[in-house]
């Protein structure tokens, strides 16, 4: 089997990135995305310069499109389940069996959320409940607002609100608050109240949240809920190929998106660091170009071009 220059597996911001500089480096590129991006359910995302608000699907449609313009870029709709070495490149296995071989492996395998289990959530999740308080904490301005879960994490995550919100609320849905008396004192000062009883349904239309109703028939009002339940990074692959994980579980990396496999990069919510969308865009840029550049005088594959001469020094090719 003739291995590819490189395969991208996960097709978000963070992998489309990888990707295209690969592209742009004229290597054989693969990316291979199973099609279950975070915000896939999102309506809007904020803040990318030039792009705000848009689509998050919008986004990763137009992206995929400019790629695949490039004649060695090409896209697989499938699910990546095995990843191993062999010899000087990797084989990744497809969940529909077949195989693809490369050179270079970019990891941009996002995050699983946990949702809460609350009746109506699907329908308002991605217009008027949203698990990033940095991404749509400002238009909560002069709401009420519900924060879920029940880690004593939550604290910092509800207080963060109160910098757009008129209120916020703590509902644990059922479950102790896991947070000491400490925790519980930081709510207290900022008038949090923490709300025990289980949530049972969200009222109100997609994008139009009115309120949560309790067990018991209270009614919590809130324009907007944010959770933090539990969120997974997808590393099933990062340990496969041996890359080091950080305390937290997530792929360790340098400022390239190098992991401690060579031949492996990784991008996007998978690495430590903010989850935004302008951060995996970026972090793929570097791991696309780091990983475009460790092919430097290799042959590679054959749609790529013939092997660039050695620099007579050390040159840092993508500063003037």
């Amino acid at each position: 089997m003739v291995p590819h220059d490189a395969v991208v597996v996960g097709g978000g911001p963070a992998g489309l990135a990888a990707a295209t500089w690969l592209a742009r480096y004229r290597r054989d590129v693969v990316l291979v995305d199973a099609g279950e991006q975070r915000a896939r359910r999102v309506e809007w995302s904020h803040g990318y310069l030039g792009r705000d608000p848009q689509r998050p699907l919008d986004l990763i449609s137009v992206a995929r499109s400019q790629l695949e313009s490039y004649p060695t870029a090409s896209h697989v709709a499938a699910e990546v389940v095995t990843a191993r070495r062999a010899g000087d490149s990797f084989l990744l296995g497809l969940a529909d069996g077949r195989e693809l071989a490369a050179l270079r492996v970019v990891l941009a395998t996002g995050v699983v959320d946990a949702c809460p289990d609350i009746e109506g959530f699907a329908e308002h999740y991605g217009a008027s409940a949203f698990h990033c308080p940095a991404c749509d904490g400002y238009d909560a301005e002069n709401l009420d607002v519900v924060a879920y879960g029940w880690d004593e994490r939550l604290v910092g995550f509800a207080a963060s609100l109160l910098n757009w919100a008129r209120s916020v609320t703590v509902l644990t849905s059922g479950r102790r608050f896991a947070g000491d008396e400490t925790c519980l004192d930081v709510l207290a000062s900022h008038a949090i109240e923490v709300v025990e009883t289980p949530a049972v349904r969200m009222l109100g239309t997609r994008g139009r949240l009115t309120g949560v109703e309790l067990a018991d028939g209270r009614v919590v009002p809130a324009g907007l809920l944010f959770f933090s339940v539990d969120h997974a990074p997808r590393v099933a692959l990062a340990r496969q190929l041996g890359c080091r994980l950080d305390d937290e579980g997530y792929v360790e990396i340098d400022a390239n998106g190098t992991t401690s496999v060579e031949g492996v990069f990784a991008a996007g919510d998978v690495v430590p660091g903010l989850q935004l969308v302008q951060v995996a865009a970026a972090q793929g840029t570097a791991a696309g170009i780091a990983a475009a550049r460790s092919l430097h005088g290799t042959s590679g594959s054959p749609l790529s071009p013939p092997p660039a001469p050695d620099a007579p020094r050390e040159v840092d090719a993508a500063r003037p």
